[in-house]
């Protein structure tokens, strides 16, 4: 527990930090807006670049646990999408709702979790689970945002526009980059990879900053709390999601013992910001994404500590 704590407690200093910073005023209401911004447009698209394209083959091609982990964020994330759209969600909500189901904190937690568990045989997966998590499962959310706020109804219109929408998306247009680097060989000069280092290593603080400053704001007196959909998006995320990749890794892909352990400890982790970045930057409610975040990174405690205790004494 103790060993958990002490990965976990600067993400809530940070969201704290943000909160304080609102409430004694130290920030301005449109604080949040404007962080996220600088998140989206260039802290995480620098990220995301230095990921991808610093990435090595040798690294990342694990058909096995690509399948494990991938298919089984991508099974929670339909999923999700699907019962909130029958409950009669926006498709944009819908897919932000899908990310609060399956997007886990890797950057964050997931690093130094696994690789103060298992050592550093843990970082080629966790990488892989990263490129996973914050690129593929966040493009396909894109995706079906831009989809779900498109008027146009005329299908080929529609595909162009999202196209576009999607074109001009640093989120997408990064990683895409990364990977082209990452496909031909070409290394990244010095002072480029300062660069991206030092703009990509505020995106999480960032974030989480700018969560502190959200929750720091006055509720309107008619808002609902929607304790129910927060405690389903968490039970799948820290409950469904582990479950469902130890199925595949163990049953399916056939994966190593250390490697299952890994998979399912990394699909065991709370919430990323993923999805709170992507409710504020496309102003949809961010309640739930907020209340979800914080609930299943204090719980994520008591269920990640049990699951290492599994682990050691098997």
């Amino acid at each position: 527990m103790l060993a958990v704590l002490s990965i976990v407690l600067p993400i809530f200093a940070l969201i704290f930090a943000g909160w304080g910073a609102r409430r004694i005023g130290v920030l301005g209401p449109h604080a949040t807006n404007e962080l996220n911004r600088f998140v989206v447009y260039l802290a995480l698209p620098a990220l995301l670049f230095d990921i991808v394209a610093k990435a090595r083959w040798s690294d990342i091609w694990q058909p096995g646990f690509i399948g494990a982990f991938g298919l089984g964020a991508a099974l929670v994330f339909v999923f999700t999408v699907a019962i909130r759209l029958r409950a009669r969600l926006h498709l944009a909500d819908a897919a932000i709702d899908g990310l609060n189901a399956a997007y886990a904190n890797t950057a964050f937690i997931g690093f130094p979790l696994t690789l103060a568990v298992f050592g550093p045989a843990a970082l080629p997966p966790t990488l892989i689970a990263t490129i996973v998590t914050v690129c593929l499962l966040f493009a396909a959310a894109l995706v079906l945002i831009e989809i779900g706020l498109q008027t146009e109804r005329h299908p080929r219109r529609m595909a162009a526009k999202v196209a576009g929408s999607l074109a001009r998306n640093p989120l997408l247009v990064a990683p895409a980059l990364g990977a082209l680097f990452l496909a031909f060989g070409i290394g990244v000069p010095a002072p480029l990879d300062r660069f991206l280092t030092l703009l990509g290593g505020a995106a999480s603080p960032c974030a989480l900053v700018a969560l502190g400053l959200f929750l720091a704001r006055e509720r309107p007196a008619d808002a609902r709390p929607a304790h129910g959909a927060t405690a389903l998006l968490v039970a799948l995320k820290l409950v469904a999601q582990p479950l469902v990749t130890w199925l595949l890794a163990a049953y399916v892909f056939h994966l190593s013992p250390q490697l299952t352990h890994i998979a399912v400890l990394i699909a065991a982790l709370p919430n990323g910001t993923g999805a709170f970045m992507l409710a504020e930057f496309y102003r949809r409610e961010a309640g739930v994404t907020s209340r979800a975040l914080l609930v299943s990174t204090v719980l994520s405690l008591a269920t990640i500590t049990l699951y290492l205790s599994f682990v050691h004494a098997g």
